[in-house]
């Protein structure tokens, strides 16, 4: 079973809790850096307010002192969980984790919008997400992190990389057919969850939906 995490990609506070209060049981929400930047910390406190665990999604990636002072500043405001990219390296996730406290550090491996053309020009050599997603993986492991942010088809090996007990966040849930918008290795929420998905990240199928309400009881009938 995973928990389903609701990504607030709106542009506004307002908007973001909005929806969340479309949402009756919500569990867990994603403040990703659009919203974070316009409203500030405000929002996480209106979240816990009604009772929501925050997953601040920023992805820091930065020299080792200071992923660790924003560890410890997210870890203040009661955050649950957050993220760094694993491509800042051993010494910068270690930082990240003896700061976090309670807090919960996973680390991104490939966006799921790269493909093997958008990988190769960012590393310039031949990258596929795979491959590289299993790597990074393994550097994750070794600085202690809780888990990894990873796309639905590299989820059985980052759970077979990371032992039973990581997390394995898992955004790109589409359903079959949906709009894949600018996500480009997606699964179904079923598929996901089999995988070994902890976590699945859902944003536009639920916040596009006419009835935003039944997509998100329907995934979380799926992920159980």
């Amino acid at each position: 079973m995973a928990e389903v995490i609701v990504a607030l990609d709106q542009p506004t506070a307002r908007e973001a809790l909005a929806l969340v209060d479309r949402l009756p049981g919500l569990r867990w929400a994603k403040v990703g850096a659009t919203v974070f930047v316009r409203e500030g910390p405000g929002i996480v406190g209106a979240l816990r307010d009604r009772g929501v665990e925050v997953f601040l999604d920023l992805k820091w990636h930065d020299i080792p002192s200071q992923v660790a002072g924003a560890s410890a500043a997210a870890a203040a405001l009661d955050i649950r969980l957050a993220t760094v990219h694993a491509l800042g390296g051993l010494d910068m996730m270690r930082a990240a984790k003896e700061a976090a406290g309670t807090l919960r550090v996973v680390a991104v491996t490939v966006l799921t919008s790269h493909g093997p053309d958008e990988l190769g020009r960012i590393f310039g050599r031949e990258a596929g997400p795979a491959r590289e997603a299993i790597r990074l993986a393994g550097v994750v492991r070794d600085a202690g992190l809780d888990g990894v942010v990873t796309s639905p088809l590299e989820a059985a090996a980052a759970r077979a990389a990371l032992g039973p007990d990581a997390w394995i966040v898992v955004p790109g849930i589409r359903a079959a057919g949906a709009a894949a918008h600018d996500q480009r290795r997606t699964a179904g929420a079923r598929d996901a969850v089999a995988a070994g998905a902890t976590h699945l990240v859902v944003g536009r199928p639920i916040s596009g939906a006419s009835d935003p309400r039944a997509v998100y009881e329907r995934l979380c009938e799926e992920a159980a």
